[in-house]
């Protein structure tokens, strides 16, 4: 079992709160996770909704079946199967305040289950699991972006990668079934598996939707619009599903953490900058999966290679983000006069890091160009200029902007 990185702060949150809420996409870990620590760390008993004995005995009687758990600890697994017992456990929580007395887990989003987020406000606090960061899959590093925010110099330094190395860390993704399949066509195999049942059962429980046949066209399209910012009227046209539909579609994706749409930075120092959301999946072994991309196609095709690798790389800084001592927000930055930054990371004062992803084996200094207007823009706010290349490398290129391999997100940054 890989160590997750999150962990910490899972317990440090059940150690304080009453009600902890591990969300985060099917199949990316949380049972495993909730159930190491409910053995080992937080003595607690462990019941999934996916058992029918289970789901229907909350099903029939909520408030007997939390007064039947007495004073023990318990981990509720898939919890949005039963939004009837979101107000009993409100109740249950206000008799009795213990910490860490309820661990919930759940493949939808907290914030948009209305029931739940309303009856446990102030009683709750939501963490995000994702799917395997490759820190996680390498046992090493995991505060690149604590390291990338400090004032201490990066140091030229060499890292064991290269651009096939990433391109297959882009292939495989990072949910813990996919990555142990032996080929890509078993990948496959299994993501076909995945999102059907996402579609047929999860997407179901949310929403008055039976397997919907304009989903599998709609995941396709954004599978092909992957890092680019979402145009909803174009997407409407190309899917020929009404915006009013569209848009609730869209929040469903979001709430079982198939799409992640990234937003814009905004700021009140330029009113040209570009609003729309860019539009990444959960995973590059899903946009693999739902773009047809072989790796034969990633070494003729540079516009495959470069959205699969940005894909990746975004995802990877969503996960390192969730631990992060820093905090940060996540953007990108486009201005309409065409100047853009892929990534924006932002910490709790406004201090500033930029990162661009190239698909190259080299950085050029025109590479730095949408990261200079940035740091022009923000000035003491911006802490440094990031381009991430498959090259093997950690190279200054001025005053706060630096070339760094993508191998440094899971290779450890040395001290200047």
């Amino acid at each position: 079992m890989w160590q997750r990185k999150i962990t910490q702060k899972l317990l440090d949150a059940l150690s304080d709160t009453p009600v902890v809420f591990l969300q985060g996409a099917r199949q990316s870990g949380k049972s495993t996770l909730t159930e190491m620590i409910g053995s080992e760390q937080h003595s607690a008993v462990y019941l999934t909704m996916d058992n029918i004995t289970t789901l229907v005995a909350v099903q029939q009687d909520p408030v007997g079946f939390l007064s039947g758990l007495g004073q023990q600890k318990v981990i509720l697994d898939e919890i949005q199967r039963v939004p009837e017992l979101f107000l009993p456990l409100k109740a249950a929580v206000d008799r009795d305040r213990r910490p860490g007395r309820f661990l919930l887990t759940g493949s939808a989003n907290a914030l948009l289950l209305p029931r739940l987020a309303d009856a446990l406000v102030g009683r709750m606090e939501v963490i995000t699991l994702w799917p395997l960061a490759q820190c996680e899959l390498e046992g090493v590093g995991g505060d690149w972006i604590d390291r990338v925010f400090s004032p201490s110099a990066l140091p030229v330094q060499k890292f064991p990668s290269d651009r096939q190395d990433v391109i297959q860390r882009s292939l495989r993704g990072g949910y813990p079934e996919a990555i142990q399949r032996a080929s890509n066509a078993r990948r496959t195999d299994w993501f076909d598996a995945y999102v059907t049942t996402l579609l047929q059962r999860d997407i179901r429980d949310l929403a008055a939707i039976q397997g919907s046949s304009e989903m599998p066209l709609l995941l396709a399209l954004l599978g092909a619009r992957a890092t680019a910012t979402l145009n909803v009227s174009d997407l409407s046209r190309s899917a020929r599903i009404p915006m009013s539909t569209l848009n609730r579609y869209l929040t469903l994706l979001q709430a079982t953490f198939l799409l992640h749409l990234l937003p814009a930075w905004s700021s009140n120092l330029s009113s040209r900058l570009v609003k729309a959301p860019k539009v990444l999946l959960n995973d590059s072994g899903i946009l693999v999966y739902l773009s047809g991309m072989s790796e034969a196609q990633l070494e003729t095709s540079p516009t495959a290679a470069g959205m699969l690798i940005e894909n990746f790389v975004g995802m990877e800084l969503v996960k390192l983000a969730t631990w992060s001592q820093m905090r940060p927000e996540l953007f990108h930055f486009r201005t309409q006069d065409g100047k853009e930054v892929d990534f924006l990371l932002q910490d709790r004062s406004g201090a500033v890091v930029g990162v661009e992803v190239k698909a190259a084996s080299s950085a050029q200094e025109n590479d730095f160009k949408g990261l200079r207007a940035l740091a022009d823009l923000l000035g003491e706010r911006f802490v440094r200029g990031l381009v991430l290349y498959t090259g093997d490398t950690l190279l200054p290129f001025g005053p706060r902007m630096h070339a760094l391999p993508i191998a440094t997100l899971w290779s450890p940054i040395g001290i200047a």
